[in-house]
């Protein structure tokens, strides 16, 4: 019996309509409404595994700085407003296109098949994101073993330590904070040696505590990663990181072992664990001295910014990548919603309550800098970083000053390894169900879709190994600057165009009316039509303006490495422009016409667009006026609902159950 119901209402087929009763299957939510691809056990699943893919790492060790680089509080005004103004008009437009179609970022293009190619570019991005993001959980999972040691290895200088390595650089900035140089292991003063030789000494040794390496930089680079000089120079894999490179894929193999119904469960997790940190983090950060010095840096508002293009610009692009849009993991977790869900709700609540986690997270950060700027008698601005910097150098320095240390850092490697997680699932779960929704004969039978996962884990885990290596560190600047930053932003840009212009607003709206059961509002058209659009352009000029070439540290790229660069961004984006020709020339091969002609007739919905189940698409048949004649044999009739105990003869016709 096909499971086709809407609110109760069941279409039998021909052989159950001559019956003239059938059984109605139960409508627990915990049921699937789709019973080939699945649905989320609850809607709770669905909420939740959004908002893990969207509050992620950037969150946590980009926000805060961008933040208070670019205004402090004066930035939470453009940040708030391009929220609204593109942030949440995007999540929603990709929510319900998901949702409505039921389908992976690749086959859910039967909507304008010329434009196919834009969930192929998505699908690339997202393998490319799986394949560099888990070396960051993998670093992360290092880092936790290593806080379980009775002294934190990186509280002091060991072997591996340079030569400018120094355990407590306080003692450093007290010298030169009362006017004395740090020389030979000891402050020299004017008063000591003289003024001549002072001087002459001040000449060659006046370095700030910042000058020096911190025992947890040298056990980064020298212990973790036993970096080289530069990308030309790989050196062997790392079989400590090749570990935990293998037991972060395992992490993600046991989350989505049974789709996402293992997902879902593990997003109650990866959603809450942060913030009980977080909350954790910032109680024992306001205990501390310079705390509030640290906040009030973060928080204080330099008004004369918002006149500045460049925070406009940044804010912009701090919402587009913080919220996700375009990678193709919002697409792909709503299709595994239930029809009727109300994902304008979701989309809405999920980039608000992101936006907010960034804000709580710069306050959690920046308690933790002030504290660290008042040990070393330097400004927060001097200590102020972002990205691994901030995560495996900056805060293992702080809290080796705490305390039980062991207890913070481990509180701290386990949020990180969460919230890396949290986007991971989603990034893989993109990546595997476009496979199963493109080859399902092939891959929707019995452990095969358990088989085809392993065989992504093994295939991202074998290329992940470059990471591994001593050059490791440069691979992943590489892929972290150029695979999903001008991509993505031309993907969006694309994407709208083909929903908004080609496909169409109203119609797109018909959809969404069918599926909330109320029409939206003309300001999403304006948003989707215009407004979103031009951002994204705007964007994407701004970001090719302010093009700098790659750099890690003190270390420039050569421009060959760039050109690599350079080509992994083109790998997802030739795919819009290459699979639209492929399309078209088959179509001028098979039903010939001309060029243009192909063109316009691929920009039309193919007869498989709508809904996936057949209940949905005679609702939208018959909202459209239409008799749908592929529906013939599915007639509403009288039919036995069965629901726990109980049992009554219902005409679906007069009563929704």
């Amino acid at each position: 019996m096909d499971p086709d119901t809407k609110n109760g209402v069941y279409y039998a087929s021909a052989p159950e309509a001559e019956a003239g009763t059938v059984t109605l299957p139960s409508t627990n939510d915990d049921e699937d409404e789709n019973q080939e691809r699945g649905n989320w056990s609850r809607k709770m699943d669905f909420f939740l595994s959004c908002l893990s893919y969207a509050v992620g790492l950037g969150n946590v060790w980009r926000f805060p700085y961008i933040c208070a680089r670019n205004g402090g509080g004066a930035f939470l005004i453009p940040f708030f407003a391009m929220l609204f103004i593109t942030g949440i008009p995007l999540v929603f437009m990709e929510m319900s296109f998901g949702q409505f179609a039921s389908s992976g970022v690749v086959s859910i293009w039967s909507v304008a098949p010329l434009f196919q190619g834009v969930g192929w570019a998505m699908f690339v991005v997202s393998v490319l994101i799986a394949i560099y993001y888990n070396m960051i959980i993998a670093w992360t999972l290092y880092y936790l073993f290593a806080s379980f040691a009775k002294v934190l290895p990186w509280s002091f200088c060991g072997p591996w330590s340079t030569e400018g390595c120094f355990e407590d650089r306080s003692v450093i900035s007290n010298c030169t904070q009362f006017g004395g140089v740090w020389h030979n292991s000891s402050c020299v003063t004017n008063s000591s040696v003289g003024a001549e030789m002072f001087q002459q000494i001040k000449n060659v040794s006046n370095m700030s505590a910042l000058d020096h390496h911190s025992p947890s930089d040298d056990y980064f680079h020298s212990v973790v990663l036993d970096i080289t000089k530069g990308v030309d120079e790989m050196g062997a894999v790392r079989w400590q990181l090749a570990l935990c490179l293998l037991g972060a894929w395992l992490l993600v193999c046991i989350c989505l072992s049974r789709g996402i119904k293992t997902s879902g469960k593990a997003v109650y997790f990866t959603a809450f664990f942060p913030y009980i940190v977080l909350t954790i983090l910032l109680v024992r950060g306001l205990t501390l001295d310079g705390s509030v010095d640290g906040i009030i840096y973060f928080l204080m508002p330099q008004w004369d910014q918002l006149l500045n293009a460049k925070v406009w610009g940044d804010a912009a692009v701090q919402i587009f990548f913080s919220l996700s849009p375009c990678w193709g993991g919002l697409i792909t977790l709503s299709s595994y919603n239930k029809f009727h869900n109300n994902c304008r709700l979701d989309a809405i609540l999920v980039s608000i309550m992101d936006c907010l986690t960034s804000v709580f997270a710069g306050l959690v950060i920046f308690a933790i800098i002030g504290y660290m700027a008042h040990e070393l008698h330097v400004k927060v601005e001097d200590v102020a970083t972002e990205g691994a910097g901030l995560a495996f150098v900056v805060y293992p320095e702080v809290v080796t000053n705490l305390p039980i240390s062991q207890l913070w850092a481990v509180l701290f490697f386990a949020m990180l390894i969460t919230l890396g997680l949290g986007t991971q699932i989603a990034t893989v779960t993109t990546v595997h169900t476009t496979l199963l929704d493109q080859f399902p004969q092939l891959f929707r039978k019995g452990r095969r879709q358990m088989m085809l996962l392993g065989a992504v884990a093994v295939s991202c885990y074998l290329v992940g190994l470059a990471f591994c290596s001593r050059g490791g560190m440069y691979v992943l600047q590489l892929f972290d600057n150029y695979a999903a930053t001008y991509s993505l932003l031309f993907i969006g840009l694309v994407e709208c165009v083909a929903l908004s212009w080609v496909y169409g607003t109203e119609r797109f709206f018909d959809d969404i009316e069918l599926m909330l059961g109320d029409r939206p509002g003309r300001i999403w058209a304006i948003s989707w039509k215009f407004v979103a659009p031009i951002a994204l352009a705007v964007i994407l000029i701004f970001t090719c303006v302010n093009f700098t070439p790659t750099t890690y540290g003190d270390y420039s790229f050569p421009g060959w490495a760039d050109g690599i660069g350079l080509i992994l961004t083109l790998s997802s984006i030739l795919a819009i422009p290459g699979v639209a020709i492929f399309k078209i020339v088959k179509e001028r091969q098979t039903n010939g016409g001309s060029f243009l002609q192909c063109a316009k007739k691929l920009m039309k919905p193919l007869p498989e667009w709508g809904p996936a189940l057949k209940t949905h698409r005679m609702e939208q048949a018959q909202a459209a006026g239409a008799e749908p004649s592929n529906f013939e044999s599915q007639v509403p009739l009288t039919f036995t609902a069965t629901n726990g105990n109980s049992a009554a003869m219902v005409n679906p016709a007069a009563t929704k159950i």
